[in-house]
């Protein structure tokens, strides 16, 4: 393959515990911003919903009062984190939005402090440990692209990870690097029988859409026990190839700085032109829930 000229962008992930203290928890992360920044990160993402606790775990409308406007207190602190270390932020939040009004919401925050955007999650899970739905209205602003530390980004969270047409859409508004912002474990009961299997298809996933799409991909999952979840950490970066650059352990908190050669990009796509060969002639299918089969 011919090489293009390279345009690296160093992203940096913090995987961390959460503790009860939201306070806590966000002096914590503005402290591995931090350490990211002196370690060359210019861009540096959070774990989903990174103040609390994962509190999705239960149905309890006093949890409500974890939310917060945006802007708010912590895209302030946050903006301050990114002015004072010049770094770019990828923040996840729970977002007041009005009255009764709630979303999962990642914020995008840029190396002068100024929000840039948000993302609000567009699919909301409902399983075992993960009661979503009673907590996050699904978003309505789409799949879009932010310029950070002047690089075309994306954020999706968690569950949308799982959906191939969130990433292609992302990518086709012009994301380069698509960010995921992740809450993801084990059910102890499961994990003997199915935990690696489980770890496999979610990293497998991602890695899909890097290569699908011709982006790099960052995830940033947390790490620990909490309630009947074990998170499982693991947070990685994958190239275009979708080759794991770097990844975190399943249970250790860590600041990973990863060096992201965009000029790669050009280079797979070139090569692997699966965006010039889409069909979207014949792709109207995708918005029925399903191809219901006419009865013989």
């Amino acid at each position: 393959m011919t090489a293009a000229k390279s345009n690296t962008v160093s992203v940096g992930l913090v995987q961390m515990r959460c503790t009860p203290d939201p306070a806590e928890n966000l002096q914590v992360a503005i402290d591995r911003i931090a350490d990211a920044a002196r370690q060359g990160a210019q861009i540096v993402c959070l774990q989903e919903l990174f103040r609390s606790q994962y509190f999705c775990q239960t149905e309890d409308v006093a949890l409500f009062d974890l939310a917060e406007p945006i802007p708010g207190p912590s895209t302030d602190a946050l903006g301050r984190a990114a002015a004072a270390h010049g770094v770019a932020i990828v923040g996840s939040l729970f977002e007041r939005r009005a009255p009764g009004l709630f979303h999962n919401t990642a914020v995008l925050i840029d190396a002068d402090g100024s929000l840039r955007g948000r993302y609000r999650k567009m699919h909301i899970p409902d399983d075992p440990l993960y009661y979503e739905k009673f907590y996050f209205t699904p978003g309505d602003l789409g799949f879009q692209s932010f310029t950070l530390r002047d690089t075309p980004v994306g954020a999706l969270v968690c569950w949308d990870q799982w959906f191939p047409e969130a990433a292609r859409l992302t990518a086709l508004a012009g994301a380069q690097i698509i960010f995921y912002p992740t809450a993801i474990g084990w059910h102890p009961k499961e994990k003997a029988e199915f935990g690696a299997a489980q770890h496999e298809a979610w990293e497998v996933m991602q890695r899909s859409h890097a290569v699908a799409n011709g982006v790099f991909v960052v995830v940033t999952n947390r790490v620990g026990l909490e309630g009947n979840l074990e998170f499982w950490g693991a947070s990685f970066v994958a190239d275009p190839f979708g080759r794991v650059l770097a990844r975190a352990s399943h249970d250790r908190e860590e600041v990973l700085v990863v060096a992201c050669d965009l000029g790669l990009i050009d280079v797979t796509r070139r090569h692997w032109p699966f965006l010039r060969d889409r069909r979207i002639d014949a792709y109207d299918g995708l918005v029925r829930r399903f191809l219901d089969r006419p009865r013989e």
